[in-house]
Order: C-alpha cells, then sequence, then structure tokens
C-alpha cells in the first residue's frame, strides 16, 4: 500500500507541483494586502472634522462627475478618520471594477483607482485563475488544490515511521547534515507540521472552487438540507413621491441609528426599477462573515426577507450557513485577526516550499540511480567490447 501512495505521491506532485507553488505564493502575498495597502495610500484616510457626513444621494452625483458612464454600485464609510469608496463594477457589455476614494465630509475624489491594474487585484486573479479566462483557470486551481490535498494526507503516511525508535527523528530537521538530507528533511518534518492548518486553507479552498464540495459540506454540517443559491430581492412596490428627502438617505441614517456598533456600513444604490436598496453592516472591518445584509423595497422602504446565505445575521444561524458565511475568512486566517494572518502567511510559505523540496528529491534521486554502481559498471563493460 505504501508503494502505491509513494508512486501517487511522487507523480502527482510533479504534476500538480507548479500551480501548487503559485496559489501559495499568491496567497502568501496577498496575506496582509490590506495591512500593506493601509500602510503606503494615504488617500485611503482623511482628518476628521466636526461635521457630518455627505448622505449617500450627494455621492452618487460625485461619483457620476468622477467617472462619467460608468455604473456606481455601493458607496462605504467607515471611522471619522477613514475615506468614503465609491464601487463602481459591470460584467456586461463592458467589463470593469473601480473605487473611488472620497472625503466623507467634503466629497472631494481623492484617488480613483482602476482595480484592473491593482498589484494585489492582479495577485488575486492569480490565485483565482492562475491569470487564465475564469472558466479554464478556475478548475485548473482547485483540482490542483484537491490534489495537495491528498498530498498532505498521503504525506502523512509516507511519513509515519515503521517502528517507534525512528519516531523521534522525524520530528526534527537534522541541520549539521549535508545539504540532501537537510532538503529531505525540510520537506517532510515542515510538511508534517503544517498538515492540520493546510488541510483548512485547502478545503475552504476547494469550498470556494468546487460547486459539489461546496454543497457536500452544506449537506452535511446541515443534517442533509440543500443550501439555497444567492438570489436578487425584488422591489415590489410602484413609483410615487417620497418627500424631499431621497429615501437612500432616509435608509442610511436609519441603518446608522440601528447600528452604532457598526465599524463599516455599505449602501448599494438600486441599478433596476426592480432593484431593493441594500444597507450592509459589519461590526469587524477587515472580515465578512458577521455582515448583516438587509434588503429594503426602494419605493416603500419595507425590508423584504431573503432566504440565501447573504441576509440578516443572528446567533439562529444554523452551523452550515455559519461555515459558509466564514469560509472565506478562515481561508485567509482574519477569522482571528492579525495572528490568524501571520499563521496563513506562515503555512504558505512553507506550501510553497513543499514543491520545490519534493522536486530536489526527485531529481537528486533520478540523477544518483542513473549513477549507481551497476550502471557504470555495465557501461564500463559496453565502451571495453
Amino acid at each position: 500500500m505504501k508503494k502505491v501512495i509513494h508512486f501517487l505521491h511522487l507523480w502527482l506532485g510533479l504534476g500538480s507541483g507548479l500551480i501548487v507553488f503559485i496559489l501559495a505564493v499568491t496567497g502568501c502575498i496577498y496575506a496582509f494586502q490590506e495591512e500593506i495597502q493601509n500602510a503606503t495610500q494615504s488617500y485611503r484616510y482623511v482628518e476628521p472634522q466636526k461635521k457630518p457626513f455627505l448622505p449617500p444621494s450627494e455621492f452618487k452625483v460625485i461619483g457620476e462627475k468622477a467617472l462619467p458612464n460608468k455604473k456606481i454600485h455601493s458607496v462605504q464609510y467607515a471611522d471619522s478618520k477613514t475615506a468614503a469608496v465609491i464601487t463602481y463594477f459591470s460584467f456586461e457589455p463592458e467589463e470593469y471594477y473601480y473605487l473611488a476614494y472620497a472625503n466623507p465630509y467634503t466629497g472631494e475624489v481623492l484617488k480613483v483607482k482602476n482595480m484592473d491594474s491593482d498589484f494585489f487585484r492582479f495577485i488575486l486573479m492569480g490565485h483565482y485563475y492562475l491569470w487564465l479566462p475564469p472558466s479554464i483557470g478556475q478548475p485548473i486551481a482547485a483540482s490542483a488544490t484537491l490534489i495537495f490535498a491528498f498530498m498532505l494526507l498521503s504525506g502523512l503516511v509516507l511519513w509515519w515511521p515503521k517502528n517507534k525508535a525512528a519516531l523521534k527523528q522525524r520530528f526534527t530537521v537534522k541541520w549539521g547534515a549535508k545539504w540532501r538530507r537537510k532538503n529531505y528533511d525540510l520537506h517532510n518534518v515542515l510538511g508534517f507540521y503544517t498538515i492540520p492548518i493546510a488541510l483548512i486553507i485547502a478545503a475552504t479552498g476547494l469550498i470556494m472552487g468546487f460547486q459539489w464540495f461546496s454543497k457536500s459540506v452544506y449537506w452535511a454540517t446541515s443534517g442533509g438540507e440543500t443550501m439555497t443559491p444567492f438570489y436578487e430581492a425584488e422591489s415590489k412596490g410602484k413609483p410615487g413621491s417620497t418627500g424631499e428627502i431621497p429615501v437612500l438617505d432616509i435608509l442610511w441614517k436609519k441603518t446608522m441609528a440601528e447600528n452604532p456598533q457598526a465599524q463599516t456600513i455599505e449602501m448599494h444604490y438600486p441599478e433596476t426599477p426592480k432593484s431593493t436598496i441594500a444597507a450592509v453592516t459589519n461590526p469587524i472591518a477587515g472580515t465578512y462573515w458577521k455582515c448583516d445584509y438587509i434588503y429594503y423595497d426602494q419605493y416603500t422602504m419595507q425590508p423584504i426577507p431573503v432566504t440565501h446565505n447573504f441576509g440578516r445575521y443572528h446567533e439562529k444561524l444554523t452551523l452550515a450557513n455559519k461555515i459558509m458565511r466564514m469560509n472565506y475568512d478562515i481561508h485567509i486566517g482574519a477569522i482571528i485577526g492579525l495572528p490568524g494572518k501571520i499563521l496563513a502567511f506562515i503555512i504558505s510559505f512553507i506550501t510553497a516550499s513543499l514543491p520545490v523540496t519534493g522536486f530536489i528529491i526527485w531529481w537528486g534521486r533520478k540523477k544518483k540511480t542513473k549513477k549507481s554502481p551497476v550502471r557504470i559498471a555495465l557501461k564500463e563493460e559496453l565502451v571495453k567490447n
């Protein structure tokens, strides 16, 4: 059985190694993208003022002037020293994604960023799609992640010693040994220590990568229920007079009053006559799992309940729904804050090294086999004859 597992571990590793390396390196770089951008991009911050923020309706006008003919999706407010962020994106007929940072007190546009040329967006596209068209790159990346999960488990089987006497040496790297032995130990020892966290990262990646895997996890953790897919809620009311204050601004003030603990509030503009106005509050900026989504009829201002996972966050969420909500934050380590991101960075760094050290082991054995005494003797005999 170990011979079969070794054969699969070797050739699946050689086949998927480059992709796993790319996924790990891009994950490593992306781990601290928020902290790096906050430290290097001054336009994300403003001087606090003793005056109220501009309402969403005014930011819509400001956003349309900053980028004419681009569809505005939302505006996000944070604390008193953070810029408001206007988001534009579209898939059809033209695909684009822009962010505009603006002073929340004055409306001054501080920076308009085309996300197609953003460095961390480039890294993310490599992590998701290997810089290929999504329909091609996404299944390749997901398949490599599935193989990587198998590699971790098969590696554990191969690591496991035959007797207790050899167990102790499997936990440490022999730093005083020759480089080939050190490389061997780095592959085996570091690989062993990363297995628990690396499996969690791989599993959360598979939930995002494969629908069948995501549905299977939901089914298993919900006791056999089926996950409701996301759908757009619709406004049922009819257009009419709403007074001097726009509905969007009324709902924004209502959201602020009802969620004083929110670290960010994002208001989504209705894009069609049937669209809703979505108010998204987040008590922990930099994460997503506790976001509270409320969809309002754009005419009557009545909340519209939804049955998919992107609705109200409350304590009655099922285990399956919480797992789905927490999945991305677990994947990047943000679920436990900065320590989680550091851990995710370390595990990603070690993961990137495993295909490299594994290849060196294979290549060294291949060369050793070619230069074995039997082969050399046969070669000399052939030369004599």
